[in-house]
This record gives C-alpha cells, structure tokens and sequence, in this order.
C-alpha cells in the first residue's frame, strides 16, 4: 500500500530545511507532528522531599535541555543562588550551548562530552574531589547510573522532572499510514490513550533498540527500524521504505 500520511511522535522541528521538509517534498507526502508524551516540572518541595539540598553540590551534570530548564527552575523555586564557581558537565554540544540561556558561557567552568552519555564520564572522572547533582526525569536509562558508580565518585540523583503521557482523544478517528516513534514511552502512550489499537493497514517506525523492544512486546507489528548501516536516521528509514512503495 502506497504511503501518503505520517504521523511523528515529537514536535515539529523548529530549524528551517528539516529532513522531513526534504522528505515531504521529495515523496508528496503529508507529515504530521504531534508529541506523544511531554515533560512536567516537579515542585520544589517533592526535590526537598528527596534530601537534596542544592548548597551541597560543586558540580552539575546535564543530560539533556530539559535537565538544564528544570535545575535552573527548581534553583530559583528555593531562591538559591548558582554560584559562579558551579562545574557543568554537558553530554553534548547541544546541551552546553542551550546551557548559555541561563549563564555567561565563558566565566563558567563548562566541560562537553561528544554525544553519548559514557562519552562524558571520562571528563567526570578527572574531577573525583567534586559532589555531583544529576538533575534528571523520572525515566533515567539504568547505564547512566551505572557508568556514574562504576567511576566511584560522590554523586546524586534527583528527579526534577516528569515524562506524562499527552491526550491524544482527538485523534481517535484520524487515520495515518505511518506512525513513527522514538522511546517506548511513544508505544506506552498510543496504548494508553487507544487501549483497543488495532494495527491493521498503518506502518510502525521505530528508531532504537529499546523502542523496538517496547513496540515487540506490545505486539505490533514493526515495518521500518533505524538506526541501520544503510539508514541511519529516521527520515532516511522513511524514505527507503516510500520510495520502495509508492513505486
């Protein structure tokens, strides 16, 4: 069956010239973007709750632009005020920029890991004298715990924020031919909100190890996976699949 409608679990890129952009012009085809799960704060009394007194901390390490949001926010919920000789270990690039939204880039001590997790621990590992904070979601991937044990520093977790599953009622009788997901939390979502989902005609996309777990396992049915050695992205996934279809 040829493709004419996607559904993507995420927001709508914001930059300009997307690859999905591209994918719509080359295919003809309609796309759609709607987040099937979206992040809250947590209140600064439910971090109290879980003994974390920010004045104990020398270091912060950032995962993520929404862990960045949320220290900053639950530090000014306590009226506690960043000092400048704060560390921050940003996982990536994208991070460490996004960073300067609430500091001066170049007065602060700021370390960047590539792009994976395990990438930033070496960096971690150099300052050992440091108290670490990880500002983190209620969902928290079990290797970043680990990799931060196995190093033997002085480290804590607090959940600053939450993953909640979107409303999605009002799509209930809109029909897509693909719908795409990137986290098992998108799988969770869509059986949550349509618990009688039937499959039927609609393609799955899926990117990533663990959300084809979690799509498997709810037992549907998995048309495209990225990432692979000849489609490493999800637009790219997408796009071998289209052209092979609507031939």
């Amino acid at each position: 069956m040829k493709v004419k409608t996607i559904l993507v679990s995420q927001p709508e890129p914001k930059v300009e010239n997307s690859p999905y952009s591209r994918l719509i012009e080359k295919e003809k085809v309609k796309v759609d973007f709607r987040p099937f799960i979206h992040v809250e704060g947590v209140e600064a009394k439910s971090v109290r709750q879980q003994k974390i007194d920010l004045n104990n901390f020398t270091a912060i390490i950032l995962t993520s632009r929404n862990s960045v949001d949320h220290f900053f926010r639950i530090a000014e919920e306590m009226r506690f005020k960043v000092p400048d000789t704060m560390k921050y270990f940003c996982q990536s690039e994208a991070v460490a920029y996004y960073l300067q939204k609430y500091v001066v880039y170049r007065k602060r001590k700021i370390y960047v890991g590539k792009r994976t997790f395990n990438e930033l621990i070496p960096l971690i590992k150099k300052y050992k004298d440091e108290k670490f904070l990880l500002p983190s979601s209620d969902a928290l991937k079990a290797a970043v715990p680990q990799a931060l044990d196995e190093i033997n520093v002085d480290w804590k977790r607090g959940v600053f924020y939450k993953t909640v599953i979107s409303d999605l009622s009002d799509l209930r009788n809109v029909y897509y031919d693909i719908l795409v997901f990137f986290s098992p939390s998108g799988i969770e979502s869509l059986l949550k909100n349509f618990p009688d989902f039937e499959q039927k005609d609609t393609r799955i996309a899926v990117f990533g190890n663990s959300t084809i777990n979690a799509a498997t396992e709810a037992g549907l049915r998995i048309d495209i996976q990225a990432p692979t050695p000849e489609t490493p992205s999800m637009t790219m996934a997408l796009q071998k699949y289209i052209t092979s279809v609507n031939k």
